[in-house]
């Protein structure tokens, strides 16, 4: 599990969905339970090369969790709110679920 920061130290939200990982940059801090986030760009690695072996649905990627990004801005994503939950999950309108972060961070689960 990953361990959650506080709200004064977060500067990023990430978005988990099932296995995926989208980043998001926080733009403003409306209260403790409401921010708003807007979605970066994230460009994977080019001297990332799969290791795919059979098996799967399509395959077997063996250095999955060797990916890695650059991160940049862009303000023309438009910015969503995410709130807190009163089970304590950070969510957007439509249930997607984040968890607070001080850096972006990306991920493809190439297995599915």
């Amino acid at each position: 599990m990953i361990k959650e920061i506080t709200v004064e130290e977060a500067t990023h939200a990430n978005q988990y969905g099932y296995s995926d990982v989208n980043p998001y940059e926080i733009v403003k801090k409306n209260t403790p339970r409401k921010m708003m986030v807007r979605e970066m760009v994230a460009e994977l690695d080019s001297s990332f090369v799969p290791d795919v072996s059979v098996g799967g649905f399509v395959g077997h990627f063996k250095n999955n969790h060797e990916q890695s990004y650059s991160y940049k801005s862009n303000p023309s994503h438009p910015e969503i709110a995410i709130r807190l939950d009163k089970k304590g999950n950070w969510k957007d309108k439509w249930g997607n679920k984040y968890n607070l972060s001080n850096k972006p961070h990306k991920f493809h689960d190439y297995n599915f």
